[in-house]
């Protein structure tokens, strides 16, 4: 290449916006940028940076905030947070998959697609993925045939009623916290891993009584996919946590109505494991891709605690809460969001327990209930000085927990204060946390996607 086609190149690229491609010769050619398609139900929160952490004093005898200033990269958000509609659709998934992998099994080959067989009926195994459901044949749920109904039956007590537990959904995904251990350091100049590469991984199968069963194991690493965990993960709501988390309490008609009844529909789903939002996750990127055919975007995910504090200020720096003053209250006395005012005087800010999802003002970044309603998981593990330690561009303190790692390691941190709260846990900047493997009335979720810059 010649020097001054090198010298065009290098200041095309320093002087010229990004829509403009400099060739070797010197010749600038138009280059449409890229725009992703707004997901639905997502808002846009655009890079920023602002201050992590309390804008007021911690609790008493709580550890110090280590407030700190950090950037975040742009990534789209849930409006809501996930509602009892939107989960029961990753329920009605699971259920009819089940049903599918069921007849598939008993030998009823019109619910597959087996095309690259030669034996049709060649035993299909759902665990191996070496076949794809034919989703357009519809489960015959009342269909009066025995070998169709003898199929289901694991699927239903003797009454007749769904086994709404064993509803099961199985997954794997790749350990980059193995893979970026030294000891595991891939040597590109040779094409293999070094002797002694191990990766710490979970496995999980079903066992003769149908109950998951999960194993940490160490696997010897040869190639990428040694680096997956699989796991299985039942994903019907918890609905007893009404009166278990409550129990000298008359709260039987939530555990009665609040997943299964239409009035409840645009609720926020509760009762949900940080596991469970972990799989609905997972479930929502591979539905999304399959249904539109478009396998090139980011994952949704869990928000990191330093995505979901930036968002919930809205732009607004040191706001103390989402709408942006440090009361939570307006000008004219009414509350700006659904938590706990005043002792035990739930119903002051209109609802009780949770609320149906948009019903105070948004945010500037047009997001919802950012505090109060439901507290939310996030993908980030619970430390007191985690502030210290992460990193000032996108921070996230994470671990992902093995099965037989102590409970320390199983905390996620917990945001936006919840209905049954004090006013101190709405704020942008405090944070809590529940064990991954807990359940309770007051922890929602919502998702996030990382947006691909253009």
């Amino acid at each position: 290449m010649k020097k001054k086609s090198l010298l065009l190149i290098i200041s095309s690229v320093l002087l010229s916006c990004t829509t403009q491609v400099t060739s070797e010769f010197g010749a600038v050619q138009e280059k449409e940028p890229f725009v992703e398609t707004a997901p639905y139900g997502m808002v846009l929160v655009r890079a920023g940076s602002y201050m992590m952490g309390l804008n007021s004093q911690t609790n008493i005898l709580s550890q110090p905030d280590n407030s700190k200033m950090v950037t975040v990269d742009a990534f789209w958000m849930d409006d809501t947070e996930i509602t009892n509609d939107e989960y029961r659709t990753f329920i009605n998934w699971v259920t009819d998959s089940i049903a599918y992998t069921l007849l598939i099994r008993a030998g009823l080959t019109d619910y597959a697609l087996i095309d690259d067989y030669d034996d049709e009926e060649e035993e299909v195994d759902a665990f191996e993925g070496n076949y794809a459901i034919n989703w357009a044949a519809g489960v015959p749920w009342d269909d009066d045939d025995e070998e169709i109904q003898g199929a289901l039956a694991p699927m239903f007590y003797s009454d007749g009623t769904l086994r709404a537990v064993n509803l099961y959904y199985s997954y794997s995904w790749l350990n980059y916290d193995q893979a970026q251990l030294p000891r595991n350091k891939f040597d590109v100049t040779r094409g293999t891993y070094p002797e002694g590469a191990l990766a710490r991984v979970d496995t999980a199968w079903i066992d003769n009584q149908g109950k998951i069963q999960e194993m940490t194991i160490e696997r010897v690493l040869r190639e990428p996919r040694d680096l997956m965990t699989n796991k299985i993960v039942a994903v019907y709501p918890d609905t007893m946590v009404w009166i278990r988390t409550f129990q000298a309490s008359f709260n039987e008609p939530m555990l009665r109505t609040y997943f299964y009844h239409v009035a409840f529909s645009d609720y926020p789903v509760v009762g949900v494991t940080w596991e469970q939002a972990h799989a609905f996750c997972h479930w929502r990127t591979k539905y999304y891709k399959e249904f539109t055919g478009n396998g090139a975007i980011q994952d949704y995910r869990l928000p990191t605690e330093a995505e979901w504090e930036y968002a919930a200020r809205g732009g607004k720096r040191m706001a103390m809460y989402p709408w942006g003053n440090n009361y939570a209250r307006d000008k004219d006395g009414c509350f700006l969001a659904n938590f706990k005012p005043y002792r035990g005087s739930y119903a002051d800010d209109i609802g009780t327990t949770t609320m149906k999802v948009g019903q105070y003002r948004p945010n500037d970044y047009g997001l919802y209930d950012m505090a109060g309603n439901v507290a939310e998981w996030t993908s980030s593990t619970y430390s007191n000085s985690s502030n210290a330690i992460v990193f000032d561009l996108n921070p996230n303190f994470s671990y992902m927990a093995r099965q037989n790692d102590p409970p320390a390691l199983k905390r996620k941190v917990i945001r936006g204060g919840s209905w049954k709260d004090i006013s101190f846990y709405l704020q942008c900047g405090a944070r809590t946390y529940e064990y991954q493997y807990e359940s309770k009335p007051y922890i929602g979720f919502r998702c996030v996607r990382s947006h691909i810059a253009g």
